[in-house]
């Protein structure tokens, strides 16, 4: 059975009462609950930790290793200037799928930067809880080999988004 680690970051331990109008109106416990049942559903196992303190997420990433098929992050405003977590990310060998409740895009500035985004396989964001639940989706496919191979940096591969008519 494969291992997931679901990490979340500052201040995500306070979702529910948090600014509602950007995180929703689920608690964390709630989305906990959710992650577990998909990953039953999935015929995985999901482990939650949320910290609010940058070392004890990067101590955690390192003890992942051997312990986890791959890992769910959401680092919260880590995302945006933790060079620490960065490095902690790019020197394990487990695949780290960043997730995002809102669309940072959207918002300020700042937010539109993450550092964590090279050493990353993937970013789910904007889609509230279920940014976690794609998320989760997105680490398993990876860990079965169903994902495709990044493309060569430099080049992005053409995808037809409809059949070719004929003349």
């Amino acid at each position: 059975m494969v291992r997931v680690l679901v990490m979340h970051g500052p201040n995500l331990d306070l979702l529910g009462e948090r600014e509602p109008s950007v995180y929703g109106t689920l608690t964390l416990a709630e989305i906990d609950r959710r992650i577990k049942a998909l990953a039953r559903e999935l015929g995985a196992r999901a482990e939650t930790f949320q910290s609010n303190h940058e070392g004890a997420i990067i101590d955690r990433l390192h003890a992942a290793r051997g312990r986890y098929g791959a890992i769910v992050l959401n680092a919260g405003g880590l995302t945006h200037a933790s060079y620490a977590l960065r490095d902690a990310i790019a020197s394990i060998p487990i695949p780290v799928i960043e997730v995002h409740l809102s669309n940072v895009h959207a918002r300020e500035p700042f937010r539109r930067t993450s550092v964590i985004a090279p050493v990353v396989k993937g970013q789910v964001i904007g889609l509230g809880v279920h940014s976690y639940l794609l998320g989760l989706r997105a680490a398993l496919a990876l860990v079965e080999g169903a994902a495709p191979p990044a493309p060569a940096r430099g080049r992005t591969p053409r995808r037809r988004l409809a059949p070719r008519r004929k003349a």
